[in-house]
């Protein structure tokens, strides 16, 4: 059985899947909670020098209220029918949280010993500007804690800010210290770059916006903030959490810590494959509850074990290893193979071919048209049993 245990910083962890600073994280209770469904380390919720001014309503879920139709693909890709009608929740939500609502004081004198009675290492997070996290740091570190993270979300997309921030809190502390990096600054790597001598590691991403969304029933504002607007954040953002983890972990000496749609082991296999050391988990915590980071971490071990993997360490990286120093744009069309062994039938890949290349008779396997197929591998990446190729 893969050994799940971690070494960041110094710090032991007993699995990678972690918190992440939010509302799963909000106070001592919370996070005793997150230990209990089977998580490896504690991030708590950002604080800083006042308690934050959060607008209510302060979460939804893009989308709800929405009805989708489920259908089952005729023969050939005809007509469809409706087999159910429900409502989509998705794994997004729209947020207009901000760092805690709780004063400082209260996650010094009740809140951070509360989370430490769980055994596991505990993680403050911080902000903002150098000053705050000055004043701020020092005294979360007298508080037990064993490391920082802050956070530059507010900070805006110049190096400046976040290196004044990051020197300051290396400056006033001397447990280990992780900067929590948003989507927004226009050069990721440079940051990490300018940054890297006063860090232990770096955590990406944060939620991304601000984005609309609202009911066209009743076109008023969701949330409570000005006109409605609100963060991102869950499996949408995976995509680009990927890419940055990827980015820094090519780029930096330090550990890099992945956050952004981690909902199952397979999306943990990916971060760290892409070179993360360990995972965060927020928005999957708020719609599945503090289940989700030992049900995470148990996929990620069955993952490994039917693998011929021992431990997380031996898959870190392992795409950048694989594309090296990158690859040509590749122009020509590969067409897409069937593999008819695998080829369930189901017909999902023939209504999405732009090329209309996927054909069916009856019910059996599929079949493409070389001559007509345009090599995009739509359809490759949405068939459930791995029977169409993939033009690489």
């Amino acid at each position: 059985m893969a050994d799940l245990r971690v070494e960041i910083a110094g710090l032991r962890f007993p699995n990678p899947v972690f918190t992440a600073a939010g509302p799963p994280s909000q106070d001592g209770a919370a996070l005793l909670r997150a230990a209990r469904g089977g998580a490896g380390g504690l991030v708590c919720k950002t604080v800083s020098v006042k308690p934050a001014p959060v607008p209510h309503p302060n979460m939804m879920v893009p989308g709800r209220g929405r009805t989708v139709h489920v259908i089952s693909v005729g023969a050939g890709g005809g007509l469809a029918r409706v087999v159910r009608t429900g409502v989509q929740l998705g794994q997004a939500l729209l947020n207009t949280e901000l760092w805690s609502d709780l004063p400082l004081e209260r996650w010094l004198s009740v809140e951070y010993p509360l989370a430490r009675q769980a055994g596991l290492p505990v993680i403050a997070s911080v902000g903002y500007t150098a000053d705050e996290v000055r004043e701020v740091g020092p005294r979360v570190e007298q508080a037990g804690v064993q490391a920082i993270e802050f956070s530059v979300h507010y900070l805006g997309g110049s190096i400046d800010p976040v290196l004044a921030t990051a020197r300051a809190l290396r400056e006033a502390v001397g447990v280990p210290i992780f900067a929590k990096l948003s989507p927004n600054v226009p050069d990721l790597v440079a940051v990490a770059r300018a940054i890297e001598p006063y860090v232990d590691g770096f955590v990406a991403i944060n939620s991304l916006g601000p984005c609309l969304d609202f009911d066209p029933e009743n076109p008023a504002p969701y949330l409570g903030s000005p006109f409605g607007y609100g963060w991102i954040s869950g499996a949408p953002l995976k995509p680009l959490a990927l890419r940055c983890v990827f980015e820094l972990a090519r780029a930096t000496s330090r550990p890099v810590i992945g956050v952004g749609g981690v909902m199952s082991g397979r999306d943990a296999v990916q971060f760290l494959m892409a070179g993360a050391w360990a995972v965060q988990i927020c928005t999957g915590a708020i719609l599945e509850g503090p289940g989700i980071y030992g049900r995470v971490a148990r996929e990620l071990g069955e993952w490994l074990d039917a693998h011929g993997y021992r431990s997380p360490e031996e898959i870190r990286g392992a795409y950048i290893r694989a594309v090296g120093e990158g690859q040509p744009v590749k122009v020509e069309v590969t067409p897409a193979r069937v593999d008819a062994g695998r080829c369930t039938g189901c017909g999902l890949c023939i209504p999405v071919c732009p090329a209309q290349a996927v054909s069916q008779d009856g019910t059996g396997p599929v079949t493409v048209d070389a001559s007509r197929c345009q090599g995009c591998g739509l359809c490759g990446s949405i068939c459930p049993e791995r029977a169409m190729s993939r033009p690489y």
